[in-house]
């Protein structure tokens, strides 16, 4: 805990990765303010892609990433003791120092590279390995891990689902808060705290009331997105040995 007495919470994972669920799952906790994709309107503005909602996103939120780095670190909206960042590793760009994130705690949320895939193709049909933060999590998993001299803690989504208490706990447990049972289950609905970019990305989370277990049958990725897939499978089972485990 920061001599403040809050405890803020990096979680860094790609798009599709259940990351919304997550953090409605922090958010129902009564002492617990949540932060949807704080750089993504820098990462926008940025890199000129052409996202979903992108001029609106850009002309609502904070654009300069050092002000929000800054923001990330400072007080916590409702005097809350715990601060959940929901973060893409994707928008962090070259020119973006981790360091601006100070007395904050590191965690990695990863998912299957085939679930993600064609849960991204049901919104956003052009698909880069850029786009998924595959590589930039594997990046930001080794920085942090070179930095604080042990590896932060990484859970997987699959384990998440099939498991939801055991693997909150431990979650819990590794960034040193107790568990809350009111982390299992939320209330149907969008939230003040979504993104604009809820309109377009969130339907399924917004009808969820906790975590559900995943399908047995994964659908075929398309033959043309093999090598994409391959790629992320790489640096996915890089970080998989490192996953939390139930205990």
């Amino acid at each position: 805990m920061n001599q403040d007495g809050v405890v803020r919470i990096a979680m860094w994972s790609g798009p599709r990765n259940i990351s919304t669920a997550m953090m409605r799952s922090f958010e129902n906790r009564s002492d617990c303010a949540v932060w949807d994709e704080p750089f993504y309107a820098h990462y926008l503005s940025a890199t000129g892609l052409d996202h979903p909602m992108a001029t609106e996103i850009i002309a609502a939120y904070e654009t300069d990433w050092e002000k929000v780095a800054n923001l990330a670190s400072g007080p916590v909206p409702g005097d809350k003791t715990i601060f959940y960042q929901k973060h893409m590793t994707h928008h962090i760009l070259p020119h973006m120092d981790l360091a601006r994130l100070q007395g904050i705690r590191h965690a990695f949320l990863i998912r299957d590279p085939a679930r993600v895939l064609m849960s991204y193709m049901e919104k956003r049909a052009n698909v880069t390995l850029e786009d998924l933060g595959f590589s930039q999590q594997h990046q930001l998993f080794e920085m942090i891990w070179d930095d604080q001299k042990i590896p932060p803690p990484v859970l997987d989504a699959e384990d998440l689902l099939l498991n939801p208490m055991a693997m909150s706990t431990a979650l819990c447990v590794a960034l040193g808060i107790e568990f809350d049972p009111a982390m299992l289950s939320w209330p149907v609905g969008r939230r003040k705290s979504d993104g604009l970019w809820a309109a377009h990305w969130y339907g399924s989370v917004e009808q969820s009331t906790g975590f559900i277990a995943p399908s047995n049958s994964a659908r075929k990725v398309p033959e043309h997105l093999r090598d994409l897939l391959v790629d992320a499978e790489f640096y996915y089972q890089a970080l998989r040995p490192h996953r939390l485990k139930a205990k």
